[in-house]
């Protein structure tokens, strides 16, 4: 058993929203499929952190969740800035039971454990650089991988790692509340999703103050996804 990370899929099977457009990804929802296959065993586990699916809703998703689904291993979905048909986690959960969508498992303010770690996670928050941060929307982000991780001590000594969609850290700019969230629970290792096309030679990849951060926004793995364990 592996588990593997990518974000962004930004899948559109029911809208009209064309991810060919962007410089580096013509065809891409068919190299995800091929590379996807060739890594990924039905028995192991991938996380997608986010812009998951172009759709409006639950039920405009459908025909995107059915392509994941059909897809091997277990997948476990997170919120992107882009992922406008997400609701509450109750609802989303009976959709997915009533559609026969058992491959999806929804991370919302609580945790996971696969492959012998406990996967937390939330959307996060992006600032602008020279921009006030949003105390609020920070606030509560901060609110939710609190308790996420917090979720995950009922795991016991199994090491947390943390998905977030947004960058906690981008060129040397960092959101402190998240990073103080991360060094109280001890996650050692961060995944994030949202930057694309010429922001990638932006994002930060490396420690931060004991953290190991890695971007996985689809386009930058080359729609591969990235064996983390």
């Amino acid at each position: 058993m592996a588990l593997f990370v990518i974000g962004d899929t930004h899948l559109s099977l029911s809208v009209d929203k064309p991810m060919d457009i962007f410089g580096g990804w013509k065809n891409y929802m068919q190299r995800l499929e091929e590379n996807w296959k060739a890594a990924v065993q039905p028995e192991d586990t991938v996380v997608i952190p986010g812009d998951v699916s172009w759709a409006m809703s639950l039920q405009e998703a459908e025909k995107d969740f059915a392509f994941l689904h059909q897809l091997p291993g277990q997948k476990i979905l997170l919120k992107g800035n882009h992922d406008y048909w997400w609701t509450t986690k109750s609802k989303m959960d009976q959709f997915l039971e009533e559609k026969g969508f058992t491959t999806l498992t929804i991370l919302h303010n609580n945790s996971i454990s696969a492959e012998g770690v406990s996967l937390c996670g939330s959307r996060g928050w992006m600032f602008e650089q020279g921009q006030e941060h949003d105390k609020k929307l920070i606030a509560r982000e901060a609110g939710r991988i609190r308790a996420s991780l917090q979720d995950a001590q009922r795991f016991g000594e199994q090491e947390k790692i943390l998905f977030l969609h947004y960058p906690p850290v981008f060129m040397q700019d960092s959101i402190p509340e998240f990073l103080d969230v991360m060094k109280e629970y001890g996650v050692k290792r961060c995944y994030y999703g949202h930057i694309h096309s010429h922001g990638c030679r932006y994002a930060f990849q490396g420690n931060w103050e004991g953290v190991e951060l890695a971007m996985v926004s689809a386009d930058f793995l080359g729609f591969a996804p990235k064996k983390i364990g």
